[in-house]
């Protein structure tokens, strides 16, 4: 027996070592989570038509909506204690195999009502995304790396939403809406054999050298404690800072699940697109909000660079300045022009995801490793309570008031959230560490 384990352990050691692997564990999760949001985003584009073909009223469809935004904020914490206490690959994998099943039921639906419950099981199934996003970045990355890293890893939770207005398109074309559903199921279980075959945590991956292993341990932080659930929660719940995160993320989530739920049936209702011409451009903000995500994490060395700020600082000024970007959206409610309305949107789907980024980043560098998936899931929590209460006033009032007061809210949501993130994480003059 320990021969046979000894040679096990000699091929383990022996193969063949990866360059640069941190870099392409994160392109493994921003698949993932880039088959995540198609899977999630597929109910927005293929809204219209389940509308007409089930009997659905804008009301029921908020309810759709809701059940999903309920599950995503109740189970996000239990998402990230559960990463936290028995890994990053089995947790994420178990999550992702049961969203991936839910995406494939989903082709059955005969109702509103049967559709909120899918609904809610695949969203609290996608609650692991948003806490195993921290943990990868915690795990593979030192922390000079992480802000940029975290600008990357957000690209996957805007590229699957590009992605999904043509890809659903299609499959809608030749299969109908139940193939649509169907085929993003098909695709997120073969992302979930991928994620098990490739994924292993540093100290453990085959194809990692002892120098990239070096670089990622360099910061030589504290092993991860692993606490039980509610002990986990109230411990971050006395920590200040947690809500110099949180109240920020309540107040940008609204704009993101109008982008992601919303904006095709706004762009049905309000500006007359069928299902093609929707197809056609609704994909148009979350590119720019990819672009937002990449740009953010090298946004921060910019303010370093520029005004000497501390890494925590550029963070934070990174994300204030997404917050003016926001402003766009207000800016809609004024314009009738249905590609104007496009590209002021696509301003703001930028200006979210640096948002976004930054915060997780801010979580990254504010919490250890044994809590950063905790701390994203109830960071999300507090992002999912407000998408989930703005999606239910959307669907009883949109056909009253319609979408241009709720656009002018949005606009100035961010600046709100802003004001808390510069007062509870900001570093102060004193504490700034030399440029």
């Amino acid at each position: 027996m320990s021969l046979a384990a000894n040679s096990a352990q000699q091929a383990v050691g022996s193969k063949r070592k990866i360059k640069k692997l941190r870099w392409w564990i994160l392109v493994l999760f921003l698949l993932g989570v880039t088959v995540n949001y198609l899977t999630r985003n597929s109910l927005g584009i293929l809204a219209p038509e389940l509308k007409a073909s089930l009997g659905i009223t804008t009301e029921q469809y908020s309810w759709i909506v809701g059940a999903f935004q309920l599950a995503y904020t109740l189970f996000q914490p239990l998402c990230g204690w559960l990463i936290d206490v028995i890994g990053l690959k089995l947790g994420f994998a178990i999550c992702a195999g049961i969203w991936a099943i839910v995406s494939l039921l989903h082709a059955g639906a005969g109702s509103w009502m049967h559709l909120a419950i899918l609904r809610f099981f695949m969203g609290a199934a996608e609650a692991a995304a948003t806490p195993a996003n921290a943990k990868t970045i915690g795990e593979w990355f030192p922390k000079k790396e992480r802000p940029i890293a975290a600008g990357w890893a957000g690209v996957g939770f805007s590229i699957g939403a590009m992605l999904a207005p043509p890809i659903i398109y299609f499959t809608h074309l030749y299969w109908g809406w139940q193939g649509a559903f169907f085929f993003s199921g098909v695709l997120a279980l073969l992302w979930v054999i991928l994620w098990w075959l490739f994924y292993h945590s540093p100290e453990n991956h085959p194809r990692l050298d002892k120098d990239e292993l070096a670089l990622i341990k360099q910061d030589n932080e504290p092993d991860a404690v692993r606490l039980p659930f509610f002990k986990a929660l109230k411990s971050v719940s006395k920590n200040k800072r947690f809500y110099g995160i949180a109240i920020p993320a309540f107040m940008a989530e609204p704009a993101w699940a109008v982008l992601s739920f919303w904006v095709p049936l706004y762009l049905a209702n309000e500006r007359g697109m069928d299902l093609k011409q929707i197809a056609m451009f609704a994909w148009l903000p979350f590119l720019a909000a990819d672009l937002g995500s990449v740009a953010s994490g090298y946004l921060t060395k910019l303010y370093t660079r520029l005004f000497g700020c501390s890494l925590v600082n550029s963070v934070v000024a990174s994300s204030v300045t997404g917050a003016f970007l926001m402003l766009s959206l207000a800016v809609v409610a004024l314009t009738k022009d249905p590609y104007i309305t496009i590209i002021l949107i696509s301003i703001g789907g930028f200006g979210h995801q640096v948002i976004s980024c930054m915060l997780s980043a801010l979580v990254v560098e504010s919490f250890d490793k044994g809590q950063m998936a905790t701390v994203n899931g109830m960071r999300g929590s507090f992002a999912w309570i407000a998408s989930f209460l703005f999606s239910l006033l959307i669907g009883v009032t949109a056909d009253t008031i319609g979408f241009n007061p709720l656009f002018v809210a949005m606009g100035f949501f961010d600046l709100i959230g802003a004001v808390f993130l510069v007062a509870f994480i900001a570093e102060r003059r004193s504490k700034t560490r030399p440029a």
